[in-house]
């Protein structure tokens, strides 16, 4: 049993971490402050392949597999949560469910100019009144001529106010929408240029202050019928399917937080004194800082087997769930322990972990 990572591996490793320190992490604190979302970093990232990172070739993207897009999301949220939760959204919900589920057209039309970073895209399957509960949706698609005309409205949605294309889930079955039957819900692309989309930006918000989150409206959007992604009432197992790619990365996203928590933690115990001894010195910020690490280590571990599943192409449904599961918890409690080593500072927006410990929380609530 081999754990070292390839050569390939700590190529991406060391490209994506130099990335975000040069281009991420002079400006992050800002961005967060004021809440703005820079589209800029879109097509940089696109220069260096993110956006198509786990992508075939032959589609515009890189070829790599998935331990390098996990290993792209620890680097990025490293330094920021807003960072990941574009290769959360734009190749693990969208992108790789249209390879998974599109038509060759589809995947001409949309998924090459997606990995070449031409066109953003997101996923809109969360609404006001359903979350979790995805067959709870309201959004329906009723069969009007030649196209399809959705009505609807979707929120907390990652790059909701940036995107080019959303992936949207909707009823076509109005009597199994009354029965709560799942194969009445189906798939769409729909582009920013559909009359009757609109879209707006959710501010406020505790953490992933970085990132652009909003809603999306659908009024009367006339689909055209080639752009159902698979077949009528196969919505729910779209969306299903995309969320085990989804949180994959957010679990890697996860691990690296904890990182960033341990390193921080490390760095001020070691600048910090108090009773004449550096705090690191103290036995209780040493029990915290160990246990940091251990949350890393196991935390990778199980993201480690996700992507050797995903990468032999076997089901990993149970194994990502797990390491989403046990990495988020895992970060929020590193953030917490983060912030208690800092004392007063680790409250104050002088130091990183404050920033770190608001971002942790979002993805225990997904």
């Amino acid at each position: 049993m081999d754990f070292s990572l390839s050569e390939e591996h700590q190529m991406v490793q060391r490209m994506v971490r130099d990335f975000a320190a040069r281009e991420i992490a002079p400006y992050v604190k800002e961005r967060d402050r004021s809440q703005t979302f820079d589209r800029g970093i879109l097509a940089k990232m696109a220069a260096q392949g993110l956006l198509g990172i786990c992508l075939p070739v032959r589609y515009g993207g890189a070829g790599m597999d998935f331990v390098s897009l996990g290993l792209a999301c620890e680097e990025l949220e490293y330094v920021d949560t807003a960072y990941r939760v574009i290769l959360s959204v734009h190749v693990a919900l969208n992108g790789l469910t249209i390879l998974q589920w599109g038509t060759e057209e589809q995947k001409q039309r949309y998924l090459v100019p997606q990995s070449l970073g031409e066109k953003i895209a997101t996923y809109g399957l969360t609404e006001p009144s359903a979350g979790s509960d995805a067959v709870g949706i309201q959004s329906t698609a009723r069969r009007e001529g030649d196209h399809w005309v959705l009505n609807g409205e979707k929120m907390w949605i990652s790059l909701a106010d940036v995107a080019d294309h959303f992936l949207v889930f909707a009823w076509t079955d109005q009597e199994k929408k009354r029965a709560r039957d799942h194969t009445g819900m189906s798939a769409f692309i729909i582009e920013r240029g559909f009359p009757g989309v609109q879209t707006g930006t959710i501010h406020g918000k505790l953490g992933v202050r970085a990132g652009n989150t909003g809603w999306i409206s659908m009024k009367d959007v006339p689909v055209p019928p080639e752009n159902m992604l698979g077949n009528e009432g196969e919505g729910f197992y779209i969306a299903m399917s995309a969320l085990d790619n989804g949180r994959y990365t957010v679990a890697w996203g996860a691990t690296g937080l904890i990182r960033a928590c341990l390193d921080a933690s490390v760095r001020y115990a070691r600048q910090r004194q108090t009773f004449g001894v550096e705090i690191g010195r103290h036995e209780l910020v040493q029990q915290m800082i160990a246990n940091m690490q251990l949350k890393y280590d196991t935390s990778r571990l199980l993201c480690l087997r996700a992507g050797w599943l995903k990468n032999q192409g076997i089901r990993n449904t149970r194994e990502t769930s797990l390491a989403k599961w046990h990495a988020t918890e895992c970060a929020f409690q590193a953030a917490h322990m983060a912030v208690q080593i800092h004392g007063a500072y680790g409250y104050s927006a002088e130091y990183p972990v404050e920033r770190l410990f608001r971002n942790a929380r979002a993805p225990l609530l997904y």
